[in-house]
């Protein structure tokens, strides 16, 4: 099969970016041809460049012109896009309309459905747009980079996008990383039969970990959706009775690294390479996810599932499903430190169930979330789109 992958890559990497490295390699390796068309938004650091690619991001001919070259000179059997905003834009899905090639579109985030792609504002989750067939709360409230003007040019690209029924008509098969978003995803008025479930998975298996380290461990963006105000004053609250580690990079930086230092047991390592983060996993006894978020699927949750790390969580959106309280790890009330310090000294104090936690997140790991089960589920959607994509019947016709 020759498949054509098409990314926006953001400025700043994220775990969209690592997906789409690990299931082109994995596609690679099973004897594929894939061949990855990307731009990148690092191309957009003045306001003149972030303005045109906000004005073009409806529709961009120019990507679409593009495309049909990568199309015609590949002549791939099937395209999977990734991200399209802004740069690529919806118009790369005519390219393939145009050349009769199926289209599969993986939804990393909302940005279908909310102006931030998140539905998160002010600290809070936030469904005003969602089913809205125009997502004027989010350009009210400047959601995208904190502007109306910007907030306005992603409302358009929704709104006109749904008037030309891009998203109904123009994708033969949407990928929903778990449940809780298809859920949203069909609410928001995405055709349910179109919606697959697949997660993500884990590239190289780290194998399970002991926990001898006796430490919890937060991976992530530090950004305040991630919830590190909960997570900090818990354990100001835990008063250094357990350990914890901060691994991550972002805006907050400056605000982890200084309340870290007045607070006992907390250690911030910065950014560190993937093998170190599993290595940590690996050594964890609990790992703490405390975000605010509706949360699609953070590859960190699959890897501490594989290093058999159970997890700690908010019981909001997708990790409330992702989470098996009691088998997998535990659910902790969102925003709510008290209960985060609770649950984790119940744990610190029940070894034995820890234990039992920990086999079941490697059981979990390997029933759902291997490399091997991620390329058996890709190939079956690469199938059914193919099969049921009307380009395809043209092409063959």
């Amino acid at each position: 099969m020759r498949v054509l992958v098409l990314h926006n890559y953001y400025q700043q990497a994220g775990g969209e970016d690592v997906v789409v490295a690990s299931e082109s390699d994995l596609l690679a390796n099973y004897g594929h041809d894939v061949k990855v068309y990307s731009v990148t938004n690092e191309t957009l650091r003045t306001a003149w460049a972030t303005a045109t690619a906000l004005w073009r991001a409806p529709y961009s001919s120019a990507s679409r012109r593009q495309v049909a070259a990568e199309i015609q000179g590949f002549r791939p059997d099937i395209v999977h896009v990734h991200n399209f905003f802004p740069l690529l834009s919806p118009s790369v899905y005519d390219a393939c309309r145009a050349a009769h090639i199926p289209v599969v579109q993986t939804l990393h985030n909302y940005r279908l459905l909310c102006v931030n792609a998140e539905f998160f504002r002010e600290g809070h989750a936030c469904e005003e747009c969602l089913g809205r067939s125009v997502s004027w709360p989010g350009v009210l409230h400047g959601c995208y980079r904190r502007s109306r003007g910007a907030s306005g040019a992603v409302a358009v690209m929704q709104t006109m996008n749904r008037l030309r029924r891009t998203w109904k008509d123009k994708v033969d098969l949407y990928i929903a990383l778990t449940e809780f978003a298809r859920s949203k995803f069909v609410q928001g008025g995405l055709p349910a039969q179109k919606i697959v479930v697949k997660p993500n998975f884990v590239r190289s298996d780290p194998g399970p970990g002991t926990g001898r380290g006796r430490y919890a461990l937060f991976v992530g963006r530090l950004v305040a959706g991630k919830g590190l105000a909960t997570l900090l004053a818990a354990w100001e609250q835990l008063g250094g009775k357990v350990a914890l580690k901060i691994v991550g990079d972002g805006p907050l930086a400056d605000y982890v690294s200084a309340t870290s230092r007045g607070v006992a047991g907390v250690e911030w390592l910065g950014a560190c390479s993937h093998d170190r983060v599993l290595a940590l996993m690996k050594d964890a006894w609990a790992l703490v996810f405390p975000s605010l978020y509706y949360e699609n699927f953070p590859v960190v949750i699959a890897e501490a599932y594989a290093a058999g790390l159970p997890i700690i969580a908010s019981n909001v959106g997708s990790t409330s499903g992702l989470i098996d309280h009691g088998r997998t790890g535990l659910h902790v009330r969102s925003a709510d430190a008290a209960d985060l310090a609770a649950k984790l000294l119940w744990l610190w104090a029940h070894p034995q169930d820890r234990a039992r936690m920990s086999v079941n997140a490697r059981v979990e790991f390997e029933r759902k979330y291997t490399a091997e089960r991620n390329y058996e589920a890709l190939m079956a959607i690469y199938a059914r789109a193919t099969q049921q994509s009307p380009a395809a019947s043209l092409r063959s016709a």
